[in-house]
């Protein structure tokens, strides 16, 4: 790993920073004020959450939280983001990576986390097969269109939607999550498919997907999420922030660093580094804490997912925002 990764604070004012972050958060004394640490931190991956998989295999959240007294980081590794979050909401992760949708459905259920950083998307797209007559998203009525239920898919596929004039009661809702779809979508038993990167770069690579919309349209781009646990954050805020600053370092080096990135990840998980930086070439990379506008954009998808009938209650977003204190990451 290369060693000129941005800091974005002297290690002496990020100290100070943490010390004080329990006061300013409003959660309580920082774990190390306390004299309690977690045994382990325990952290949900994607194979699409390329900044995680970095750091896992760079182990620099390892080397930074052994040096704050914490022992151990364990990795779990989910296909999307809904089945992350219900382990995150039943205590069995204390941090992971989503797009939008998800933690709208999890705090429609409950679950005990909070939003504790933001940074944008992957790219999405509806892609349909090479040779398929469908031209646009009005094509789509009366067809099957795959996307992972629960997911910043499911979003983005609303949203498409709604731009064409037609809603979920129009298409026939396909219920996959990525590696079912791709099976699917190469068989021809959905019409069309919506997928966040490197799924979206692997399928126009090896099956010639044609796009009909994605998120370079600002109607369907959002935000993804670092979630944590609520009581991870509420007990352990300063090994949170250490942590929340690791992934905000290696997210502002790989932004310049996007070849190097395709590389490590193509390595890392297996997937072709052609897919990697075809995906990269349009992300973005920039990170830092939730703010009023990422609060907005949540609470009117939490808003339009109630009127839609599709969660059971309206929802307060800013009700579960982590608020860390000032340059903690």
């Amino acid at each position: 790993m290369p060693n000129d990764l941005p800091f974005t604070l002297r290690r002496r004012d990020m100290g100070l920073a943490l010390l004080a972050l329990g006061a300013a958060a409003g959660l309580g004394t920082p774990a190390r004020a306390q004299g309690a640490l977690p045994d382990e931190v325990r952290i949900g991956t994607q194979k699409g959450s390329a900044i995680l998989v970095l750091a896992r295999k760079q182990e620099v959240i390892e080397k930074r939280l052994k040096a704050l007294g914490v022992q151990n980081v364990k990795w779990v590794e989910f296909q999307f983001g809904p089945p992350m979050l219900e382990a995150l909401g039943a205590g069995a992760i204390d941090l992971g990576s989503v797009g939008d949708t998800p933690p709208v459905f999890a705090q429609a259920g409950n679950s005990n986390l909070v939003y504790a950083a933001a940074t944008p998307s992957a790219q999405h797209a509806l892609l349909v097969p090479k040779s398929s007559p469908i031209k646009s998203i009005a094509d789509l009525k009366g067809k099957k269109v795959a996307f992972a239920k629960g997911s910043s898919a499911h979003n983005v596929t609303i949203k498409a939607l709604a731009s064409a004039g037609l809603s979920l009661n129009d298409i026939v809702p396909t219920y996959l999550a990525p590696a079912d779809a791709t099976a699917a979508f190469t068989g021809g038993n959905i019409d069309a498919w919506t997928v966040w990167d490197p799924f979206y770069a692997i399928a126009e690579e090896r099956y010639g997907a044609r796009v009909i919309a994605d998120t370079t349209d600002k109607r369907l781009a959002s935000a993804s999420y670092y979630m944590a646990s609520k009581d991870f954050a509420t007990r352990y805020p300063t090994v949170l922030s250490a942590v929340l600053d690791e992934i905000g370092k290696l997210t502002r080096w790989s932004g310049t660093h996007r070849d190097e990135l395709a590389a490590l990840a193509a390595e890392a998980t297996g997937i072709d580094a052609k897919s990697w930086s075809a995906a990269f070439a349009r992300a973005e990379f920039s990170f830092g804490p939730v703010t009023d506008v990422h609060v907005t954009q949540q609470q009117q998808l939490a808003d339009s997912f109630f009127a839609l009938g599709i969660i059971p209650r309206k929802l307060n977003v800013r009700d579960i925002v982590w608020r860390p204190s000032a340059g903690a990451f």
